[in-house]
């Protein structure tokens, strides 16, 4: 599998996929271990670090087009931008040194669109599930 920075283009401090295990037309699975000194954990919370809720949901999003890249699914210059979330939940906090399971599934994959569906484990445990829309651009 390619290396993620050569799928999409985030960089430190927002790349949140460490490497993809699976790639199929269905399914993309990959992990992401979130170390003690992201960017966000000084506040949010001090006291009590945990990762946002709107870092799991890009997290799975950034796996989900990193997968859809390395299936050629995406051309060369195509970006992709969160465009909906629906049927988020949260169920469990996320603490630094944890690795986050990305489970992806591909509802719907056109040129201009990726509707997507997901859930972060830690373990066996679901950490967030959700659905999003995604739409394709282009960085020309």
């Amino acid at each position: 599998m390619q290396e993620i920075k050569q799928l999409i283009p985030h960089r430190e401090p927002f790349l949140f996929v460490d490497k993809l295990e699976k790639c199929d037309e269905d399914e993309i699975i990959g992990s992401h271990t979130f170390s003690a000194d992201e960017f966000f954990f000084p506040g949010h919370f001090p006291d009590y670090p945990v990762v946002p809720g709107v870092i799991l949901v890009e997290t799975m999003a950034q796996c989900g087009g990193a997968g859809i890249r390395q299936l050629g699914k995406l051309g060369d210059d195509a970006l992709f931008f969160l465009a909906a979330v629906d049927k988020t939940k949260f169920r469990r906090q996320v603490r630094p040194e944890e690795t986050v399971r990305l489970e992806i599934k591909n509802l719907r994959v056109t040129p201009r669109m990726i509707k997507q569906s997901g859930k972060a484990l830690v373990g066996d445990e679901v950490a967030a599930e959700a659905e999003w829309m995604c739409v394709v651009g282009s960085s020309t």
